[in-house]
């Protein structure tokens, strides 16, 4: 038998801990270079005069470190099969440089597969949070994971 979890380990409702993540200063920028060159994610004091206040994270940058967690959190030590969608993202608050980061997921429902029923489908809820206990970013999407006895 595998060590790998499977669709049956991924209760409705299962809360799963992905550990935490620093975000530094030189990482928003150098993110900001490559994917999303606006002034309040590549400088300092642009940033402090914008509507996020301070150096942030691109949405798009806390959405990939909350998928980070997760691969790491789980997805790496499980029978992951895909995902084929997000169906939702949401970036409630600034991710400031220098924050840490920590993220969570939780199974919001659950059903194996009509026509491969070797799958299972866990709609899935993604969140990040500060150190202070904020939710920064959601994201609910799709896994498929591999049904241990099909």
């Amino acid at each position: 038998m595998s060590d790998l979890l499977h669709y049956e380990d991924f209760p409705e409702g299962h809360v799963i801990p992905l550990g935490t993540y620093h975000l530094s200063k030189e990482e928003v920028i150098a993110y900001a270079r490559e994917w999303d060159p606006q002034p309040f994610h590549l400088d300092e004091e642009a940033a402090k005069n914008s509507v996020l206040g301070g150096l942030a994270a691109s949405g798009w940058q806390s959405s990939a470190i909350l998928i980070k967690l997760s691969v790491e959190g789980y997805a790496n030590r499980s029978a992951a099969m895909a995902s084929n969608s997000m169906e939702e993202g949401r970036w409630l608050k600034p991710v400031y440089a220098g924050e840490t980061l920590t993220g969570r997921a939780t199974v919001l429902s659950r059903r194996v597969s009509s026509k491969r029923p070797e799958m299972g489908i866990l709609k899935m809820k993604f969140e990040l949070f500060n150190a202070e206990g904020e939710l920064k970013a959601e994201l609910t999407g799709v896994q498929f994971m591999k049904v241990r006895n099909p």
